[in-house]
């Protein structure tokens, strides 16, 4: 049975990811100077505008609009006319201290809210991501590369990335179709435009056996993208949860990532069980695993646990939770400890998903 799965990537530039970026550097900023920081901010883009608001409890003090202009002007914004110019753009902030009702449950080591998460993971590539996500993420990263190494003139930084993979018997066999839109200076030859994005980001990404003659690629489908980022479109911190984590290939429990310390478990909770569900697949327990948890506010220990494997599981699905239950520690303090969450680590997070780059420490293969 032939079934079709589309998951979608964007680019740094794309203005949902400027204020991602912008959040997560806030927050590294405040755990440099106090890995005790708790922080929960949000941004805002649009026409020469950013905004900055949310919680920030912390011994440390940072220049949050130097620190906005820095992040804007590396991602290549600088055109208000096109997108948005961080020497120019207007910076509002609006920050206030964790409210002392949360803080009381946070401070004893419980949950900064209740919540569902999920983590997953599936055999389906090396890094134990589904292939479409991953594959989106290969090519807008690599979209990126080329703007800013100069290998194709007229790239601006917005952009975005779909992929759709052929499934038959439950296993990928081929990509049906590429879809990739960038913004670009007005004055680009479209067409050769065109032909320097198969060559050097889809010829050079794409495996060439999962390429056929009917795979269809997509280019700029509307022959025209000069007007990009926050200018042609707002920018909001946490809009992209799916592009973050699976690509909608695996359930997401709602909070999103971007601008949270670890003791919301919305972000530590969704990173332990991807290095969870990843490890029960790469352990040989299973082809595909899903986890959910809960928790409450001001509560350590989980309310809930549920695995799924689809029925590719090798043991009973209750051997697998015992195992997680005697192998980890999923209160948030031992989550945070596990995982060296208090570590200005999460800029590298906020682009080409917060899962499946190896570097980080819940992608980390262990023997269980």
């Amino acid at each position: 049975m032939k079934k079709f799965f589309t998951s979608e990537s964007v680019t740094e530039g794309h203005p949902d990811k400027l204020c991602d970026l912008i959040s997560d550097s806030i927050l590294d900023s405040y755990l440099e100077k106090d890995e005790n920081s708790r922080v929960a901010v949000e941004t805002f883009a649009s026409k020469n505008l950013i905004v900055v608001a949310g919680q920030i409890t912390s011994k440390g003090e940072v220049n949050i609009e130097a620190l906005v202009r820095k992040i804007t002007k590396e991602i290549g914004y600088d055109n208000s006319n096109l997108d948005i110019d961080y020497k120019t753009c207007k910076i509002i902030t609006n920050i206030t201290k964790q409210s002392p009702d949360i803080g009381m449950g946070v401070d004893i080591g419980g949950a900064g809210d209740q919540g569902i998460m999920f983590g997953y993971a599936c055999d389906e590539t090396e890094n134990y991501m589904p292939y479409a996500i991953d594959m989106a993420h290969k090519l807008s990263k690599e979209l990126t590369n080329a703007r800013k190494e100069g290998k194709i003139k007229g790239l601006r930084p917005d952009g975005k990335v779909q992929v759709t993979v052929e499934y038959e018997e439950q296993k990928v066999k081929r990509i049906d179709t590429i879809l990739i839109s960038t913004q670009h200076e007005e004055n680009v030859d479209i067409d050769n435009l065109k032909q320097e994005i198969i060559e050097k980001i889809i010829d050079k990404i794409v495996p060439k056996n999962m390429i056929d003659e009917n795979t269809k690629i997509y280019i700029n489908p509307t022959g025209r993208f000069v007007i990009g980022g926050p200018l042609g479109d707002t920018g909001l911190t946490g809009r992209k949860i799916i592009v973050d984590t699976y690509g909608g290939y695996a359930r997401h429990g709602g909070g999103a990532f971007s601008g949270k310390d670890a003791s919301k478990v919305d972000r530590s909770a969704a990173y332990m069980l991807r290095h969870i569900a990843k490890n029960i697949v790469a352990n040989g327990y299973a082809k595909k695993c899903e986890i959910q948890i809960s928790y409450a506010i001001g509560i350590d220990k989980p309310t809930s646990i549920l695995v799924e494997t689809f029925g590719t599981n090798t043991i009973p699905e209750e051997q697998i939770v015992k195992k997680i239950k005697t192998k980890f520690d999923l209160t948030p303090n031992g989550i945070i400890k596990y995982l060296c969450l208090n570590k200005p680590i999460y800029a590298k997070t906020t682009n080409y998903g917060h899962l499946g780059k190896e570097e980080l420490e819940w992608e980390k293969v262990i023997k269980l």
